[in-house]
């Protein structure tokens, strides 16, 4: 293991920990209103691979009617905005959906910054992490593809650019990752939903 990597879960952990008690009255509005708005739980869960392509379970606030098929990305779906709440597209939107993995991270089955988690059948792009090593490591909140492109990138391009994360990983480019994700988060920029999209 890195040096860095030790350094980085404790990171890790003591961000994600400030992050959930500054945040809890976010999680608190965002739940009621998903709950008021559209049946079934607020959160949603689904198997993804973590480090060293290990199972998890990711979680995020529900963004999607109960009846949408299981473990097909969105990218998949014949017409997304059918299955896309009304409030799941502003979650979504603004990536106020991805703030459960908060909880993921002082689980320990994710980080802050690292290649977004695969689904469990997403084949092609695990294959071609694979080649570069990027499954070796833990997924992330955020990561350098997401950065560079988001939903809009082809999946070698991406799983190549997770690559690239996993061989220059340190301290500096963790924070460059970070505030280029605060930019395209307040821009919404990169988001694609349906067929053209690769979300996961």
């Amino acid at each position: 293991m890195k040096p860095y990597m030790i350094v980085k879960q404790t990171l890790d952990f003591i961000l994600a920990l400030i992050g959930m008690l500054l945040l809890w009255p976010f999680f608190l509005i965002i739940a009621v209103v998903i709950k008021s708005t559209s049946k079934g739980p607020v959160l949603f869960r689904q198997k993804r691979l973590g480090r060293n392509k290990q199972e998890f379970y990711i979680l995020k606030f529900r963004t999607m009617r109960t009846d949408t098929p299981s473990d097909m990305p969105t990218h998949l779906l014949q017409d997304p905005d059918f299955f896309i709440t009304k409030v799941g597209k502003f979650l979504r939107k603004t990536s106020l959906d991805e703030l459960p993995q908060i909880i993921n991270i002082l689980k320990g089955d994710m980080s802050i910054i690292g290649p977004r988690p695969a689904l469990w059948n997403q084949d092609d792009l695990i294959a071609e992490r694979d080649k570069y090593g990027a499954n070796e490591i833990k997924p992330g909140l955020t990561g350098w593809a997401q950065v560079n492109g988001r939903d809009e990138l082809e999946i070698q391009f991406k799983a190549s650019l997770d690559g690239d994360y996993c061989s220059k990983m340190n301290f500096w480019f963790d924070i460059k990752v970070f505030t280029k994700t605060l930019f395209m988060v307040l821009k919404s920029e990169g988001v694609r939903e349906g067929k053209q999209s690769q979300s996961i």
